[in-house]
């Protein structure tokens, strides 16, 4: 006979697992995977460098809409917020695989754009109903690591013979499958689960914000210019290409974050990841970081960007114990803001100071998070979130 123990157990495995794979979807497949075929997109509908640009505008501004709808969905029905995002990634993914024109497959990336937006917060929200306190932490970091197992995923589908649009019809019919998966399997949270959220201090929030704008003004660097910086080393694409499944497939490590802020504390957890993180980052400033060193960098940064956005979860989760989304979304918002201003400002550096000194820079910046050793801007010590 199951134990009470053994089911919680199965369910919260079962729940984090199932969020993570729609996680992976919509981030791993209908975000990150449109950098990896840039080249095929431009010779299919003769696009510049500055209209590839302007598409990847649109799918950080459906990005941007998915998480302000997300405020006003999640918390009403995070379940029904998991299986939005998930119908948006299909229909995403499948109007850009049929589109006959590039007004068409802007809309595509829009829509697609928006799931991402959507599935973070949903998820969270979903977890802070229905998994017990004993495994919530762990549930919500292991959960978030589904975006790593995206992109490991997705790393080598450039080299499949087919043309882009096949794959990613293929990519469409895999968030189909994995939605009504999740239609079929993610529990209804209890009644007693719509509790009304006290509201927290603008000041609570702030600390919060600033740390997920750090991840993001950092980490855009590496999303931009990393197979840039390899390939001006002397590696070969293949490489480079390894390197990207590399920062997927040690993405998942990052769902460890929840076990080690429960054993050492949020600040201490966050502040050592913060400090690998900067590591991964000063790696790429080496003359010839060679194929190794690559590799090294791209575990580091993987593993550290996963844990870092795991870990503004459980902080989310202890300012906004029953309405976790909210602090989810304006994490998140904040991620978006600073990726978006640091790509740019990263772009012009590179040209007058080259990039080994802009990651050299980028592992400098990432250490500014030691500020967090000051209280008044450090997650909080404890909370019924975890």
């Amino acid at each position: 006979m199951v134990s009470v123990s053994e089911r919680t157990t199965a369910r919260w495995w079962s729940t984090a697992a199932v969020g993570a794979g729609v996680i992976a979807l919509c981030y791993g497949f209908a975000r990150y995977a449109y950098g990896l075929f840039v080249p095929r997109f431009g010779e299919t509908f003769g696009l510049t460098t500055v209209g590839v640009g302007v598409l990847g505008g649109l799918s950080t501004a459906g990005y941007g809409a998915g998480l302000l709808l997300s405020l006003r969905t999640a918390t009403r029905s995070a379940r029904a917020t998991v299986l939005l995002a998930g119908a948006l990634a299909a229909v995403g993914l499948g109007l850009m695989a049929a589109a006959p024109n590039v007004a068409v497959f802007g809309g595509g990336i829009v829509v697609a754009g928006g799931s991402a937006g959507l599935v973070s917060p949903g998820v969270a929200q979903l977890i802070g109903e229905t998994v017990g306190a004993r495994h919530r932490v762990r549930a919500q970091t292991w959960a978030n690591t589904g975006t790593g197992l995206g992109l490991a995923a997705s790393a080598f589908t450039p080299l499949l013979a087919f043309g882009w649009s096949s794959i990613w019809a293929g990519f469409a019919v895999l968030a189909a499958a994995m939605t009504v998966l999740a239609w079929r399997t993610l529990p209804r949270p209890p009644a007693s689960a719509t509790i009304p959220a006290k509201s927290t201090p603008v000041h609570g929030l702030t600390p919060l914000v600033v740390n997920s704008v750090l991840i993001g003004a950092t980490s855009a660097p590496y999303w931009t210019f990393s197979s840039s910086r390899l390939t001006a080393t002397g590696l070969s694409p293949t490489a480079a290409t390894w390197c990207w499944f590399t920062i997927g497939a040690a993405g998942l490590l990052g769902g460890l974050a929840g076990r080690a802020a429960e054993r050492v504390g949020l600040r201490t957890a966050n502040l050592v990841t913060w400090t690998l993180a900067a590591a991964g980052l000063a790696l790429l400033a080496l003359p010839r970081p060679g194929l190794l060193g690559a590799l090294v960098s791209s575990a580091l940064f993987g593993a550290t960007y996963m844990a870092l956005t795991g870990l503004c979860i459980l902080w989310a989760a202890r300012l906004f114990p029953t309405r976790p989304a909210r602090g989810v979304t304006w994490s998140f918002v904040g991620l978006g803001v600073g990726q978006t201003a640091a790509s740019p400002l990263a772009g012009a550096a590179a040209a007058g100071v080259g990039l080994p000194a802009v990651f050299g820079l980028a592992g400098l910046v990432a250490l500014a998070a030691w500020s967090q050793l000051d209280a008044r801007l450090a997650p909080p010590a404890s909370g019924p979130g975890g």
